[in-house]
């Protein structure tokens, strides 16, 4: 294991270890979007995950360099779509953030959540969120919400499952 003030980023078989082991850590794939006055966002996450039974709440651990994360931390609204086995054709669309001049929703039929953001027609979970505070961990932000509301809910579709190669980057 590096020392502790050692960088995992740090060529070096323990960190490629640990790198590898993390990289097993499963974590879903989800689309957080919101409004941006006129505009829609979106952010693809994979570290969502329950965080409270009453009220029901979620985690969200955010990149720090995020332009969803002021947004977050101010308590803002949003809605998070759980993709299933059969969504796995909207992570290309969303992987990456897309040039100002277009919008990665052209072409979706979309609804509108309460709060304002697009909640796309196929995807069969979506909750309605609203952040209430969140904490630092390390490079990431882990930002809790509570779950305001259940936009869709299906127990027959099979989450879409993420496993890395490298739990040390994306």
């Amino acid at each position: 294991m590096p020392a502790a003030d050692a960088s995992p980023s740090e060529s070096s078989a323990p960190a490629a270890a640990l790198a590898a082991a993390l990289g097993r850590i499963p974590s879903g794939l989800y689309l957080v979007m919101w409004r941006d006055g006129e505009a829609d966002r979106v952010m693809l996450a994979s570290w969502v995950m329950q965080a409270g039974f009453d009220p029901p709440a979620i985690s969200i651990a955010v990149e720090k360099s995020r332009d969803a994360l002021p947004f977050l931390q101010k308590e803002g609204r949003f809605v998070v779509h759980l993709l299933g086995t059969d969504d796995r054709g909207l992570i290309g669309r969303f992987a990456k953030p897309a040039p100002p001049e277009i919008s990665p929703f052209t072409g979706l039929d979309i609804e509108r959540s309460d709060c304002g953001a697009a909640v796309l027609s196929g995807v069969a979970n979506v909750l309605a969120c609203r952040a209430t505070g969140s904490c630092s961990a390390g490079d990431h932000e882990v930002v809790v919400a509570t779950v305001e509301q259940v936009i869709r809910a299906s127990g027959t579709v099979d989450p879409s499952v993420h496993i890395r190669k490298n739990g040390l980057r994306y």
